[in-house]
């Protein structure tokens, strides 16, 4: 929360949570966010929420944040995220005027992409 002349200023978790969430999508090699089991209550009430598989808390001017995320097949994990890690604080920062002390990346798989079949010729 900031303090300005004329009131505060105080940005939603949820806002944070969706600025990460854009910015993780960004990187090469993150296939989508896991929502666990609050995504998918979350997708069966029929509500999009772009801040699925993000966990943000705010405290005063410091944010924390964990982010759970499937990468795609045969990108070098570690590599992907820090690079995640890297352009939430830095996107997150820049934009809300917050300082990110931590984003915690939980891996929870690996997306292998479908290949297509070969139909059969009769």
């Amino acid at each position: 929360m900031e303090n300005r002349e004329y009131g505060n200023i105080k940005i939603s978790e949820d806002v944070i949570a969706t600025i990460a969430s854009l910015a993780a999508s960004e990187i090469d090699g993150v296939a989508s966010m896991s929502g666990g089991i609050t995504g998918n209550i979350t997708e069966i009430l029929g509500k999009k929420n772009l801040s699925k598989g993000v966990k943000v808390v705010v405290n005063e001017d410091e944010v924390f944040i964990d982010l759970f995320v499937l990468i795609e097949y045969g990108f070098v994990i570690p590599d992907v995220a820090w690079k995640i890690q890297e352009n939430i604080k830095n996107t997150v920062e820049t934009m809300a005027g917050l300082k990110v002390s931590e984003v915690n990346v939980h891996i929870q798989g690996v997306n292998f992409k479908k290949e297509k079949t070969e139909e059969n010729n009769q």
